[in-house]
């Protein structure tokens, strides 16, 4: 027969109390300070951040369609063709992980270098609607409806994106979390910019009444 267990000592039992309520403050003040809250808004930046890179790749690999049809006009501006196929490749050759979205020069660079791409594709659209034979392309014209869709799923993306950044860099500078943001590293994550804005936030202008 095993000996019966000795009763706990009241020594003993207050400090397993004590552990109890200690570790139930312990979540409780994880809680109240938004340590949880950053976690969550965390996430949430970074799935936004991977849905507007997806709509970036469905742009860029639109590109070498668009450029092996517009090559079949033989007297298009080659200069409006070659930028498109530099800022592609800018745009594109740029490593892009999670640490950019909180290193501030880093995600600039990254901004500009798709910037410059939606540019030079608005104007390669300008542009084309000066050749007759590329607007009867049926091929071409399905390209340009394509691009246009995704430009603006490029901008719906981009636009969840600001407002989960906003969101998460408000419970970094407010009180008392800031002091959370503080103790765990969690830096405010840099935003598209004012000036930047100006520039990418709306979808290259496409107008497929022009004749």
């Amino acid at each position: 027969m095993h000996a019966a267990m000795a009763p706990r000592s009241p020594w003993s039992t207050w400090l397993l109390r004590t552990a109890r309520l200690a570790l139930c403050s312990a979540v409780l003040s994880l809680t109240a300070c938004g340590y949880n809250d950053f976690q969550r808004l965390d996430e949430q930046t970074q799935s936004s951040w991977s849905e507007v890179l997806n709509q970036y790749q469905r742009r860029a690999d639109l590109v070498p369609n668009i450029v092996a049809t517009v090559k079949g006009e033989a007297a298009f501006e080659q200069d409006t063709l070659t930028k498109v196929v530099e800022a592609r490749a800018k745009a594109t050759s740029m490593q892009v992980s999670p640490e950019t979205l909180n290193n501030p020069d880093a995600f600039a660079k990254f901004q500009k270098a798709q910037g410059e791409l939606g540019g030079a594709l608005s104007r390669l659209m300008v542009v084309s609607e000066q050749y007759p034979n590329l607007k009867a392309n049926q091929g071409f014209s399905d390209l340009r409806v394509q691009l246009e869709g995704t430009e603006n799923r490029i901008t719906v993306a981009r636009n969840r994106y600001i407002q989960a950044v906003q969101e998460y860099n408000v419970l970094a500078r407010s009180f008392p979390t800031n002091l959370t943001a503080k103790l765990f590293s969690y830096a405010p994550k840099p935003a598209f910019t004012v000036a930047n804005e100006a520039t990418i936030s709306s979808p290259p202008v496409v107008d497929f009444n022009k004749k």
